[in-house]
């Protein structure tokens, strides 16, 4: 069965119970090619994630982090562009290019540390800290963004947060781990979001020494969300 013989509402139906299509395709279907050929007709980009497997970053135009994604598809004339990453993700390259249409292949693929964080709880908590402003990292969702002063990356959080009055007072949401990092880094004491990604957080401290006994000239090198 080839997927453009599928009628509509089945296909919708599809979508809307596992959050993306898994009708059966033909074997004898080259996916590869047929991509390609509706990248063409419909002028569409795909982006892919580093986390993404070789087979979907194969049949990429770029491949990289979140806000390096978003960047590159502004520099196309593309209409639409299909992410191949999580929610938040998506939904930068919106904020970054309003005009084009952005397609999540699956609208189930969310982020442990962007739900960590729901914009009307977060709200409450910014209004109980009025004289605070809101620094917020990029993986978070755009209701988030919506209510922050500051968006950073991982990489610019420290010069960031070091360009402010010692005395300005700071959220910091919503990764408790990059915040507790840059705390420790800065001599600041911002308040820290109790959000978290649940992958950084299972690297297990047992097991990395383990790996250093055998290992022991090995270097260690580790995300500040962890």
């Amino acid at each position: 069965m080839y997927i453009k013989d599928v009628n509509k509402e089945e296909f919708l139906d599809n979508v809307n119970k596992f959050g993306f299509s898994n009708l059966e395709v033909g074997a004898e279907i080259d996916l590869f090619s047929e991509i390609e050929k509706l990248k063409k007709e419909k002028n569409a980009i795909i982006l892919a994630h580093y986390y993404q497997e070789p087979d979907i970053q194969d049949v990429a135009d770029f491949i990289g982090d979140s806000l390096g994604l978003a960047q590159q598809a502004e520099k196309t004339e593309a209409s639409i562009i299909v992410f191949a990453g999580v929610h938040f993700m998506a939904e930068t390259a919106k904020i970054l290019n309003p005009l084009k249409k952005v397609l999540l292949p699956d609208l189930n693929a969310g982020c442990s540390l962007a739900d960590s964080a729901p914009p009307d709880v977060f709200k409450k908590f910014k209004e109980a800290h009025p004289q605070h402003l809101v620094i917020s990292y990029i993986n978070c969702s755009a209701g988030i963004k919506a209510l922050s002063d500051i968006i950073c990356t991982s990489s610019n959080a420290e010069k960031i947060i070091e360009s402010l009055p010692k005395e300005q007072q700071i959220i910091f949401a919503p990764d408790k781990n990059l915040g507790a990092y840059l705390n420790k880094k800065t001599g600041r004491n911002m308040i820290l979001w109790d959000g978290a990604c649940m992958v950084h957080e299972i690297f297990s401290v047992e097991k990395l020494i383990k790996l250093k006994v055998r290992h022991p000239f090995a270097k260690v090198i580790a995300h500040p969300e962890c």
